[in-house]
């Protein structure tokens, strides 16, 4: 009885210690575009936090100037090297908070981020334009949660 067990209890370790994602648009909610409503995580797993970056190089120069395109690419490239050095990928990734000075250049915000990011793993999101961040020439500022199965 003890052996059954035990066998039973380690049998099912792998299985309980797995952490699952479930991205979910409900029909309850508008129909979203370029993220996921709704993004449940079950089960042990290590949950990353990454602060919000901006368009720094890695030697704290602007990167992109005026351009929200151009700083897009440099917060995209901080926020990938923050993941793996977290053992993360985008992929992991399932809460995005976005901070623009300047919604009508959303477009080019969102034209970098469907480079890193998988349409069929979506993070939920929020996109809010702000007066200004830390410092008067950065456009863009972005933060993300993720979660390493």
């Amino acid at each position: 009885m003890i052996r059954t067990l035990l066998f039973v209890s380690f049998a099912l370790v792998p299985v309980v210690a797995m952490a699952q994602v479930k991205r979910t648009n409900p029909p309850t909610l508008s129909t979203p575009t370029g993220y996921t409503h709704v993004v449940e995580v079950t089960g042990p797993a290590k949950t990353v936090y990454i602060s919000g970056q901006i368009a720094l190089d890695k030697d704290g120069n602007l990167v992109g100037g005026n351009s929200m395109k151009g700083q897009a690419e440099q917060v995209f490239k901080n926020l990938q090297a923050a993941l793996a050095a977290a053992g993360a990928k985008f992929s992991d990734v399932v809460k995005m908070n976005t901070y623009t000075t300047d919604m009508a250049q959303v477009q080019a915000i969102r034209d970098v981020r469907t480079k890193y990011f998988d349409a069929s793993a979506l993070p939920a999101s929020t996109l809010v334009q702000v007066v200004h961040l830390a410092r008067p020439e950065l456009l863009l500022e972005i933060e993300v949660i993720a979660v390493v199965k």
